[in-house]
């Protein structure tokens, strides 16, 4: 038992009225004993749980942060700035995901794209982003860290698998079955930077309270290129169905707030619901391979947000209409290709 992680414990566990919110600097060394199992078992549930219900502040997400950088591996993108996208690790249940295709799409223009994340995890059990892209034929689950910055070097996507890159994080993933909530890492999870270089960070997002945590966190991380998008099921990706609620925040420049109607590009209708995951990849495919669906107009939306929240092009509008050239034209297809081939060049090195 750590006597240290117990005097924290109380501090975060001891109710409304005699609870303490943690420093930032505690919330590090709190993080940092239970990603090195220095707390017991018994010690970090008890902490996950009790986190949950206190909910995490800014600092206490930033000092979080801190022992994430400190302990965790990082890729090394040279292409600046590298856009990373962060969705909630247990995955998508109930619709159709386009992360993929807008990792590409932004590929294809020349963007560097960062996912990250692992393996069927609790509570949802949704299908992971490195599933799809394992579907697609891409697996970046096997990659050492050289590998994938090699990868991510020469076709501009890149993935930060938790099992292979963060180990210490990966053990904490049963927690959540044994809680049966997501705890306060789940948070961090959205806002995490496994990079090295410049980058522009994407945070889905489900409840406004935790865009403003994300705001405030980011404040003290002293990080100024971010977006928050309000997703589909927490995730980076707009939603068809519903007015988008964006966040956005320029370098030297003051938090903008966009609301986004798909209606205002003719893109407004039903956001694709996921029946069955080989059903979902038929389509996800198929959008790659440019034949128009209702999926593909969802990507059609995102992929032309995107373009022009970078600055590839000058309205959303003409980010749209790009977006689905790229697609028709095969461009998207054409980059899809890139990553297998790379990947099977990989797959022969490994195998010498």
């Amino acid at each position: 038992m750590s006597d240290e992680f117990r005097e924290l414990l109380k501090k975060v566990g001891s109710g409304v009225h005699t609870g303490k919110n943690l420093t930032r600097s505690e919330a590090e060394a709190a993080t940092i004993m239970m990603l090195q199992q220095t707390a017991t078992p018994a010690q970090i549930g008890a902490f996950a749980i009790a986190h949950r219900i206190k909910r995490p502040t800014p600092e206490e997400l930033a000092g979080m942060l801190d022992a994430y950088d400190r302990l965790g591996k990082k890729l090394t993108c040279n292409s600046q700035p590298a856009i990373v996208l962060g969705n909630p690790y247990d995955g998508r249940s109930r619709t159709v995901p386009v992360t993929p295709i807008t990792a590409l799409i932004l590929a294809t223009a020349g963007f560097s794209v960062i996912m990250h994340g692992g393996e069927r995890m609790p509570t949802k059990y949704g299908i992971p982003t490195i599933e799809i892209w394992q579907k697609l034929g891409v697996d970046f689950a096997s990659f050492s860290l050289v590998q994938s910055e090699a990868f991510l070097s020469k076709t501009k996507i890149g993935f930060v698998y938790l099992p292979q890159y963060f180990p210490l994080a990966h053990q904490l993933v049963p927690y959540r079955e044994q809680i049966g909530k997501r705890p306060p890492l789940a948070t961090l999870e959205l806002i995490w930077c496994p990079v090295v270089g410049q980058t522009s960070i994407v945070a889905g997002f489900v409840h406004p309270p935790t865009e403003e945590r994300f705001q405030k966190t980011f404040i003290l991380r002293k990080i100024e290129d971010y977006t928050t998008v309000k997703g589909l099921e927490g995730s980076c990706d707009l939603a068809r169905s519903r007015t988008a609620i964006i966040g956005i925040k320029k370098p030297h420049a003051d938090f903008e707030r966009l609301l986004l109607h798909p209606s205002d590009y003719d893109l407004g209708g039903k956001d694709l619901t996921l029946e069955s995951e080989p059903l979902a990849i038929e389509e996800i495919r198929a959008v790659i391979e440019g034949k128009k669906s209702e999926l593909m107009s969802t990507a059609i939306l995102n992929g032309g947000f995107y373009l022009w929240r970078l600055g590839i092009c000058q309205t959303i509008a003409a980010g749209c209409d790009c977006a689905e050239k790229m697609l028709i034209k095969g461009e998207i297809a054409d980059k899809l290709s890139q990553l297998r081939s790379f990947r099977e060049e990989i797959r022969t090195e490994q195998g010498k």
